[in-house]
């Protein structure tokens, strides 16, 4: 029996479930510990991608770059219509995980066969979507392989989840970096042999294979087949608000690729993808970092609205740092990144991409918000803001399309992420018992140092007149070192506290 107890204890402790170990009394650098695995991830992993899809673009050609988007936006659609929300369930929980882990994993393999062949059967009707003749027995077969996606994600290891709600994201880091760049180098060497869209497709399933291998090698839970009903409505009490603020989020996040492959065409949506994509890497980095590291953060301390305050707005003040001056270089350069790199077949999605970099600006800064609802217990709250969304969205995503094609859709989900800030900054402050003005002052010094660095690089692009690669990187670090020296100085007058809390962040990753 003590060998046997000793096991539970050595288990408890590798997956940080000790009931002994007492919360972080700092919940901002606990945070931090835990996000700088994740963005190192994120960074590194997206600045390979980046490379990947400038030689896919270049070398596939508009429709097959679109094909391979109708699948993924198809497996995202029915990924989210059956989503449960057991994972933000089982993370939100303050108590142990191992009696709920194979409820939920059980169900997701049930859910994985009934996702495979429902997408195997209605392939041949979504590839009928704008779709050249000649290329509709293509997109069903691409639709049909990448569907296998859904059964090895749903066999890999849930308990996993452990280093989510633990912040254990340096072990997190491990299971996604390797497959990762697995998919990379089998993308990269099958397109450069085949030149198809093939490789984008089994560079995808690449990824899924290892990391569901890594899932096992990487913690010692052993997920078993059983459902306990109990234990699956438990997490849907929680899950299912979850799943209406992940289900509306997507037709907002998602709905407008849709209406442009239905509405336009494959090529198109190609067009659009690659816009959003590149001009929102900073929101998508930012928003995947703040998720998987705030909320379980928010969910340690659901009781203690100071110390949530404390830390939301300093998460809050190190977004608005890193994402307002990134927003504003994209939208800056965005003309001669893609003349420089892409092909002229690309040059249309210029004004496209400089319109949604402000959505990934706004995008990014309301990224802050979902966990903080979610960790405290309140997801209606995201699914309701979510909901005025939707309506906004059906209203206007018509007309502006049909007016100004992609360049519309960008603008229209744009406007809608714009006009719902006030609200979204009035519902957090509420939460947090502070006042509007407080929870939008760390964003106030980076907006302008932003402006100040935008008017530098503005002057610099003028200075070189014609810009080649060497330019290009110059004028980026110009605009870095005008948008640090001018938040150093702004920090010094304002007392802001900047300069503190970026130390912080600093002292938090040494430590690490």
């Amino acid at each position: 029996m003590p060998k046997a107890q000793g096991k539970v204890d050595r288990y408890m402790q590798i997956n940080g479930m000790d009931e002994k170990k007492k919360t972080s009394p700092n919940l901002f650098k606990e945070a931090v510990k835990g996000g700088g695995w994740v963005f190192a991830l994120r960074i590194f992993t997206q600045l390979l991608s980046m490379g990947r899809l400038v030689l896919l673009m270049n070398i596939l050609g508009l429709t097959d770059m679109g094909l391979l988007g109708i699948a993924m936006l198809l497996m995202r659609a029915l990924d989210t219509l059956t989503n449960t929300g057991f994972s933000a369930a089982l993370i939100q929980k303050d108590e142990k995980l191992d009696s709920y882990l194979s409820t939920a994993w059980t169900f997701g393999i049930i859910r994985a066969f009934l996702l495979f062949a429902i997408l195997y059967v209605l392939a041949p009707y979504f590839a009928n979507w704008k779709v050249d003749p000649e290329k509709v027995s293509l997109t069903i077969s691409i639709i049909r392989v990448s569907g296998l996606s859904f059964f090895i994600g749903a066999f890999g290891n849930i308990g996993i989840i452990h280093f989510r709600k633990e912040l254990q994201f340096h072990k997190q880091f491990i299971i996604d970096i390797i497959p990762t760049l697995i998919s990379i180098a089998v993308t990269v060497i099958l397109v450069l042999i085949y030149k198809n869209v093939w490789s984008l497709v089994f560079g995808r399933l690449s990824a899924n294979i290892f990391r569901c291998v890594f899932s096992y090698v990487m913690h010692p839970f052993r997920p078993k087949f059983e459902f306990q009903t109990e234990k699956a409505k438990e997490m849907w009490s929680f899950g299912k608000w979850v799943f209406f603020s992940t289900l509306i989020s997507f037709i907002m996040t998602q709905g407008d690729d849709f209406f442009v492959v239905v509405y336009i065409n494959a090529a198109a949506l190609a067009l659009y993808q690659a816009a959003y994509q590149y001009s929102n890497i900073p929101a998508t980095e930012i928003t995947n970092v703040i998720s998987q590291v705030s909320f379980p953060a928010y969910s340690k301390l659901q009781n203690d609205i100071p110390r949530i305050r404390q830390a939301y707005l300093k998460i809050f003040g190190l977004t608005s740092f890193l994402s307002i001056p990134a927003s504003g270089m994209i939208f800056i350069m965005t003309p001669f990144f893609v003349t420089l790199f892409l092909k002229e077949r690309w040059w249309p999605m210029i004004p496209v991409m400089q319109v949604l970099a402000i959505k990934g600006l706004v995008r990014s800064l309301g990224a802050t918000r979902g966990p903080l609802f979610q960790g405290l217990g309140k997801p209606g709250i995201s699914a309701k803001l979510r909901i005025v969304r939707l309506i906004l969205f059906a209203i206007m995503i018509y007309p502006m399309t049909d007016e100004w094609g992609i360049l519309g859709t960008a603008w229209c989900i744009t406007i809608i992420g714009v006009v719902m800030q006030p609200f979204e900054v009035h519902l957090s402050a509420r939460v947090l018992k502070s006042s509007f003005y407080e929870i939008l002052k760390p964003a106030i010094l980076p907006f302008i140092a932003t402006l100040s660095m935008l008017l530098v690089m503005w002057l610099a692009i003028k200075t070189f007149g014609e810009i080649n690669v060497i330019a290009v990187v110059t004028i980026g670090i110009i605009g870095i070192m005008a948008y640090i020296l001018t938040i150093y100085i702004l920090d010094m007058f304002f007392k802001h506290g900047f300069r503190k809390n970026i130390s912080e962040l600093l002292a938090s990753v040494h430590k690490r």
